[in-house]
């Protein structure tokens, strides 16, 4: 088996192996994998974090050591905590990375990160402050960044700066945690998934108070949601119809 890190600011994850292929999410700085396929320029990756799989260009990482990836793992997670931060690179030059970003392994592939980070977990209560970094962020298929983000992304990412796990795709979220019964059971931070005409969950998003939820439609935003489903007030009418309501933590 191998191993490898991303030592630039944000890699796309493609679903086959080529530059043309639908980017189905992104590795951000410091975030490390196993490589468990290789083509010429290629290598399929299976993320440490969520097990999500895709290939990268080779050209876009770093390969480590199974010691370097257990003492990664090992470690609690130290992740950027501003909407741009800044690494100093090998050869003295500055690179920005994105919030969320991992500074776990920074110094040992001789980058230097002065910004501010976060290493423990918070409680639930910052989940929405957390999300509210994101308002207005555009929608972008498979992106996990402020400069792009889907609706799976955008919660995993809140998760994950809070010091919680969840898988990366909306049908995979929707299997962790507790469901909920009603809408008046939930807390702010609760997750409310959405599915299509044919029941197949595609939408998820964060349960705020007093009924609104922030979520990704076009942008980061933040609309109504009631027994039916988000209650969109720019349209005037319920975009997505409510399936279920889970508590992760």
């Amino acid at each position: 088996m191998q191993y490898g890190i991303c030592h630039l600011s944000i890699v796309p994850i493609r679903a086959a192996n080529s530059h043309e292929s639908e980017m189905t999410s992104q590795v951000l700085y410091g975030e490390h994998f196993k490589i468990i396929d290789e083509r010429v320029g290629w290598s399929k990756i299976r993320l440490a974090f969520d097990g999500f799989e895709g290939w990268i260009d080779k050209k876009q990482y770093l390969k480590i050591g199974e010691d370097d990836y257990s003492f990664i793992d090992s470690k609690a997670a130290s992740l950027s905590s501003d909407l741009v931060e800044y690494i100093t690179d090998e050869a003295g030059l500055l690179m920005t990375i994105p919030l969320g970003s991992s500074m776990n392994f920074c110094e040992q592939i001789g980058h230097q990160f002065e910004g501010i980070s976060i290493n423990s977990g918070k409680e639930k209560t910052h989940l929405i402050e957390t999300a509210m970094l994101y308002l207005n962020a555009p929608h972008s298929w498979g992106g996990r960044t402020p400069f792009g983000i889907d609706c799976s992304g955008f919660v995993q990412m809140v998760y994950k700066l809070n010091g919680y796990k969840l898988k990366r795709l909306s049908a995979e979220q929707a299997k962790q945690g507790e469901p909920l019964s009603f809408i008046e059971e939930s807390e702010p931070g609760d997750l409310a998934f959405f599915d299509d005409h044919e029941g197949t969950i595609n939408h998820v998003g964060l349960i705020m108070k007093d009924n609104y939820i922030i979520h990704v439609d076009g942008k980061v935003r933040i609309d109504r949601i009631d027994h039916s489903g988000i209650f969109n007030s720019d349209l005037r009418r319920h975009t997505h119809k409510l399936r279920v309501i889970k508590k992760v933590i």
